[in-house]
């Protein structure tokens, strides 16, 4: 850790990062043989891709985790294009890859997710003593993620509490029992992004309504959570906070791969943050950043005249 971590903007973690392959294809049909249209490998996991959109917004970033050594190469030219201190843990084996086909006609992406590498109680020792040095008080620090093999569902407690007691502002973006065991510990993240179906998998109920969204999130900042942002896919965005709910909305758009939108959304919370933007300037340039995202393989939002030309198209509203 060198003495310039001081110097960045915002931190993010990703503990089972991954190498995407995405193969495109026309019409994508089970169970027959089928031409590729073109493949496009890049560097992935929740993580990465919101300190890559970050970068692409002009600020500094350090990104920290743990990585295959055997096949890292591929990060370590990300890290150096876009600029990312580059602070990731190195341990034996390789990064997992993920395989996903991009069907351009209709837009849909099918994912195979493979299983992530085994990490040490020592390797993560490393990587959580690295972490704590990276944290300045009221920096956001994005974790993001599935958790990798070996590692505890209360891992992202662990980190919650690593940061929060040393004045970070945690924003959180994983699921399942991970996120459930967040949302009951000592330290409640600052802000959380669940999608519709997250959310409801930790409520243990559907909630068809946008008002149902709205009365689980109030109930989760009367708990303590700064921020609830539900993302819902081409219907936008809900953001509750203490004093107010929106609803965000964009236009339609063509649509090249939603791979990678929710983790822009987060880059674009993140962004607000550092900006110290009200509810509604944050909101906008959140669904801006996925917006931007979706014409695009890999980590990238495209230049900031774009994004800022989504954020003000965005419609907003308040949810009865």
């Amino acid at each position: 850790m060198t003495a310039d971590v001081h110097l960045t903007d915002a931190v993010t973690v990703t503990l089972n990062p991954a190498i995407d392959l995405t193969v495109s294809v026309d019409r994508f049909s089970l169970g027959r043989v089928q031409r590729a249209r073109g493949t496009q490998s890049c560097v992935g996991g929740k993580g990465v891709n919101v300190a890559g959109c970050l970068a692409d917004w002009g600020l500094k970033v350090d990104a920290t985790g743990i990585l295959g050594r055997a096949n890292d190469r591929v990060f370590v030219d990300f890290f150096a294009e876009k600029r990312i201190a580059d602070r990731f843990i190195r341990t034996t084996g390789e990064t997992r890859t993920n395989f996903k086909i991009a069907d351009t006609f209709s837009g849909d992406v099918t994912e195979v997710n493979l299983p992530g590498l085994e990490v040490s109680p020592s390797t993560f020792a490393t990587m959580r003593a690295t972490l704590q040095r990276a944290v300045v008080p009221g920096r956001p620090v994005v974790l993001a993620g599935s958790l990798a093999e070996g590692l505890s569902v209360t891992t992202w407690v662990d980190l919650i509490a690593d940061v929060t007691e040393r004045g970070g502002r945690v924003v959180l973006d994983t699921s399942g029992s991970a996120l459930a065991a967040t949302l009951g510990g000592p330290h409640v993240p600052h802000v959380i992004k669940p999608n519709r179906a997250e959310l409801e998998e930790v409520v243990g109920r559907p909630l068809p309504e946008t008002a149902d969204i709205v009365a689980v999130a109030r109930h989760l900042v009367k708990r303590g959570v700064g921020l609830v942002v539900v993302s819902r896919g081409p219907k936008g965005a809900i953001f509750v906070d203490k004093t107010e709910a929106l609803e965000v909305v964009l236009p339609a758009k063509n649509v090249l791969t939603n791979v990678g939108a929710g983790d822009a959304m987060v880059a674009g919370l993140v962004a607000g943050m550092i900006e110290g933007a009200p509810l509604e300037r944050l909101a906008r340039l959140a669904v801006a950043f996925a917006s931007a995202k979706l014409d695009r393989i890999g980590p990238h939002i495209g230049p900031a005249s774009e994004v800022e030309g989504l954020a003000a198209a965005a419609k907003v509203t308040v949810p009865a």
